[in-house]
């Protein structure tokens, strides 16, 4: 899962690369294709029921689930989020960044408060994701970080565990309480993500059947890594190093 880990992580970083004003969703798409098939991987996305690319690309109050579009040209002070699966030798890992398209002074203050809360809420989550803890830890750290800084956490679509399928039991939650639900143990891994509203938390999904948008058009950020749990503590199996 490390190896499969290093080539989602590669993926993303080739299409992040390439996010600037006038590039489009599209290209995004065509330079993660091309990284996942230069390591020998293949996606875990394209085809999963029905889904037609190998990145979600979300722009904006697009929460998750956004298909990658010739048509769609990033703009100067939008965000985009970006995810991407992999399977190689029958196992998979999972990983989201989001990103500013242009420079930061471009971006508003407000939301890029929030890509900094979302970031630092999956970082909170990773460091509860040791043996003994409870599932609800990590629940609740995302929405305690997320909640006190004014945001809110999406509830239709949460994390998941991940292995020899791309979504596996556990679920994991984005809010929660703390010392509920199962207790962690060595050899589990999660797919941890936290999806955060910079306004309400209601979504909905668009006529295409999988962009999912916030309710009220406020923007929303996601990131995530596939975490598995060991005795030395949490590993990030699709960080860098």
């Amino acid at each position: 899962m490390r190896r499969a880990g290093g080539v989602v992580h590669r993926a993303l970083r080739q299409a992040a690369a390439r996010v600037r004003p006038g590039a489009t969703t599209w290209e995004l798409e065509e330079a993660a294709d091309a990284a996942i098939r230069e390591q020998g991987a293949t996606s875990a996305f394209r085809g999963y029921r029905g889904f037609p690319c190998v990145l979600c690309v979300s722009v904006n109050e697009q929460v998750i689930h956004g298909i990658p579009s010739r048509k769609r040209i990033l703009k100067a002070g939008e965000i985009v989020s970006l995810d991407c699966g992999v399977v190689l030798d029958g196992y998979f890992a999972d990983h989201a960044v989001t990103v500013m398209v242009g420079e930061p002074e471009q971006i508003p203050a407000a939301v890029r408060k929030l890509l900094d809360v979302t970031q630092q809420a999956l970082a909170d989550a990773i460091d509860q994701a040791r043996v003994g803890r409870r599932l609800g830890d990590i629940s609740h750290t995302v929405q305690q970080r997320a909640e006190a800084s004014g945001f809110s956490v999406v509830r239709e679509f949460v994390g998941h565990g991940i292995g020899t399928h791309l979504h596996e039991d556990p679920q994991v939650p984005n809010f929660g309480a703390a010392g509920s639900g199962p207790k962690l143990r060595a050899g589990m891994v999660l797919a941890i993500e936290p999806m955060i509203n910079q306004g309400a938390p209601g979504v909905q999904v668009l006529s295409d059947g999988w962009t999912a948008v916030t309710s009220n058009g406020a923007a929303s950020a996601h990131f995530e890594h596939t975490v598995a749990i060991t005795d030395d503590g949490p590993w990030v199996l699709t960080a860098s190093d």
